[in-house]
């Protein structure tokens, strides 16, 4: 696939990344020549120095050849407006872009006889979903969900004393409740990989990825860990666009305190958020902290633009009592290096967002994709088509399915063929149910079904598309 980006910053070093593995001929444009060198010398990608709202920059980056344009520029305006000229000028196919302000995300706005952009991404939104998640979830490393919130997996740490840790994976059905099931989708053991299988021992600090039906997928996680006490003190550090986001989000259900270090800003984000204390401050003052009982949070954020601030300040936090910290972190050799140690969750804000964007690119019909462990591991949600004919994986046993070392069936969702009658708000209706299915080896794979498949190493992705791709001659 011929792919132009524009905007070689964070979100489109990430999407060059990860397209660029997958033998596609990347162009990236942007303004700053030191950031497009940087890449060009990590990267096999042609880039181009210029104004990316420029007809003729899109010109010489190749607009006219291109199969899809990824705007993700730090400019809305610039977006859109690129987007607005690849449709009417070079009609290229699929236009996405990234929008920052609440304001351009409406589809009049954005459909073909404006903008005309096919998929909008806003990062800062996907990142305060995520963040939302991991509140509900405190004890995770990870929440993801598939199937419209039906399928849930998440990522812990094996903690020593927990029902599984120290026994071999085919024992979770002993413990677990009648009528639920779950799948351990995979293990990383001192950030290597494991292939389980049902004889696997899990180990404690093993970061293992479990998948269950959404409604039995807190069960399930006892087996692992013991399940921490729910949130309801929250500290954030940061009042820019995802810190006064979250506290927004936050403020409905949980005490949300928001750290502030400009005044002028704290006052506006204090106007705003009606249901947020914020204080004007520094987040690694160690006074203010103590002052406003750090020890009594159960979650501390910190999320303001800074790496190294946020990194000490969620260091600070955590040593003053407070019980589990996140800090977002841009570089991803920092969030790496640094979770696990003082800090319980290093968030990289691109391999957040990443996964929206993925979505629209994957080939074959891909429902969701997530990326994991930033960026190392994928979990892809497709929808099967065709039947055994034009198929290879419709109307076959997953035990026939080919095998593709390190990716792994971990669910499938599958609609009822009839209408059954169901109670709503008092009245009975007929209306198709969608089931959750934890499939074994002799599992048969129907057409429609939604299946979710984890990719333990980024190269298998490819292999898994290729897998669920129909025969030409399928309508």
């Amino acid at each position: 696939m011929n792919i132009v980006i524009l905007g070689a910053g964070q979100v489109g070093a990430s999407v060059a990344e990860a397209l660029a593995s997958e033998a596609n001929d990347i162009t990236i444009v942007d303004q700053n020549r030191e950031a497009l060198a940087a890449l060009a010398d990590k990267l096999d990608v042609r880039t181009l120095a210029g104004n990316a709202a420029y007809p003729s920059v899109l010109r010489e980056a190749g607009i006219e050849d291109a199969d899809m344009l990824v705007a993700v520029t730090q400019s809305d305006q610039t977006n859109l407006v690129a987007c607005k000229i690849a449709r009417s000028m070079f009609n290229v196919t699929t236009r996405i872009a990234r929008l920052r302000s609440p304001d351009f995300l409406d589809k009049e706005l954005l459909s073909n006889d404006n903008f005309a952009v096919d998929y909008a991404i806003c990062p800062e939104q996907d990142i305060t979903d995520y963040i939302v998640k991991l509140i509900e979830f405190p004890e995770a490393l990870q929440v993801l969900e598939f199937a419209n919130g039906l399928v849930t997996l998440v990522g812990v740490r094996a903690y020593q004393g927990g029902l599984l840790v120290g026994q071999p994976i085919r024992t979770m059905r002993e413990h677990l409740p009648g009528g639920v099931d779950a799948r351990i989708a995979a293990i990383f053991r001192e950030h290597q990989p494991l292939d389980p299988d049902g004889n696997t021992v899990v180990e404690p600090g093993d970061e293992v990825f479990l998948l269950a039906a959404s409604v039995h997928i807190r069960t399930a996680l006892q087996e692992l860990r013991r399940m921490l006490e729910p949130v309801r003190l929250v500290m954030i550090a940061g009042g820019g666009n995802i810190g006064s986001r979250v506290a927004a989000t936050l403020g409905r259900n949980y005490d949300v305190k928001l750290i502030e270090r400009d005044r002028s800003r704290a006052e506006i984000v204090a106007n705003k958020l009606v249901d947020t204390l914020v204080l004007h401050g520094e987040a690694t003052d160690e006074n203010l902290l103590s002052q406003e009982n750090i020890d009594e949070i159960d979650m501390f954020l910190a999320l303001t633009n800074d790496d190294e601030d946020n990194i000490m300040a969620a260091s600070l936090a955590k040593r003053l009592g407070c019980k589990r910290v996140l800090a977002l972190i841009n570089r991803r050799a920092y969030a790496d290096m640094v979770q696990g140690g003082p800090i319980d969750i290093g968030l990289s804000p691109a391999q957040v967002s990443i996964g929206t964007l993925l979505t629209h690119v994957r080939r074959g019909d891909v429902a969701k994709v997530h990326s994991l462990r930033r960026g190392a591991a994928e979990a892809l949600e497709l929808v099967a088509h065709g039947d055994r004919s034009t198929s290879k994986v419709v109307g076959r046993r997953i035990e026939e399915l080919p095998k593709i070392k390190g990716a792994h069936i971990g669910a499938i969702v599958r609609r009822s063929k009839e209408p059954e009658v169901v109670k709503r708000e008092g009245f009975l209706i007929d209306e198709y149910i969608d089931r959750v299915i934890i499939p074994h080896h002799d599992t048969v794979i129907e057409p429609d079904d939604h299946v979710i498949v984890f990719c333990m190493r980024k190269h298998q992705v490819a292999e898994v598309e290729r897998l669920f791709q129909v025969a030409a001659g399928f309508l």
